[in-house]
């Protein structure tokens, strides 16, 4: 999500994987492997076999099974009227994408949460000279399309990094009562990001799933899902009318 923008209860501990800075290639070179980052390679994961946002990608639920286990986490969401934009500042929720963030997948991982999140989605993916870190190039399937895309950092805005649970949404529903550290945790928490197609992600704004859904169907329940598992980890609420859109995507 732009900086503008914005069931398991606790995030799963993130493993640091024990592969040495040494062993980084450089520039067009393919390379996955980012200091600390979630583990990546491309390949899309079901939000109910990735409670902690650590996989990658959004895979559709398409089974009858997986579609009531969507519904029955989506059910265990509470609703809120949403409360006052006042006050709602990017700022809020600290620097865009630091790396300095407590208690969330990726922290202080000497990775900015922008980068760790391209790294764990994309295919092919291309690291800057001498950097573990910064991604340069990578192949990504967006799932709020369905198309697949050949990125490069020369198009940073072709895909952008969506809060599914949108910041100001967040504010609206009780962020604004938390302290700062945690509106930094849930800016960052690879569980509320999403690589995704940079149109979509501006015509999304601050929207819920009442007022927007994903371009492709064939993801809108699990959009939905994760935005539950976002919603119950933070015990935030949505409001009447995005539960309901939720529930029905998952044919509730």
């Amino acid at each position: 999500m732009p900086a503008r923008r914005s069931a398991v209860p606790a995030a799963v501990l993130f493993l640091i994987p024990t592969l040495a800075l040494a062993g980084c290639t450089g520039a067009g070179k393919p390379s996955s492997d980012a200091a600390g980052a979630p583990a990546g390679g491309g390949t899309a994961t079901s939000p109910l076999q990735n409670p902690d946002g650590t996989k990658p990608g959004l895979a559709p639920l398409t089974s009858a099974e997986d579609r009531k286990a969507g519904r029955d986490l989506i059910a265990r969401v509470a609703t809120a009227a949403a409360g006052p934009k006042d006050g709602y500042d990017r700022n809020e929720f600290g620097p865009a994408w630091t790396d300095n963030v407590d208690g969330v997948p990726g922290g202080h991982n000497s990775c900015d949460t922008r980068n760790d999140l391209l790294a764990r989605d994309g295919r092919a993916v291309e690291h800057k000279d001498g950097s573990a870190c910064t991604v340069t190039a990578m192949t990504i399937d967006d799932p709020y399309t369905g198309k697949t895309v050949r990125w490069t950092k020369q198009q940073a805005s072709k895909i952008q990094i969506d809060h599914v649970m949108p910041l100001s949404y967040d504010w609206q529903m009780g962020a604004a009562k938390w302290d700062k550290a945690k509106r930094v945790q849930i800016a960052n928490d690879p569980l509320n990001l999403v690589p995704a197609d940079g149109s979509q992600n501006a015509s999304k704004g601050d929207s819920g799933p009442a007022a927007w859904l994903p371009a492709n169907p064939a993801v809108r329940c699990s959009y939905a899902v994760r935005f539950a598992q976002v919603s119950l980890k933070y015990q935030l609420p949505v409001t009447e009318a995005d539960k309901k859109a939720m529930l029905q995507q998952c044919d509730g």
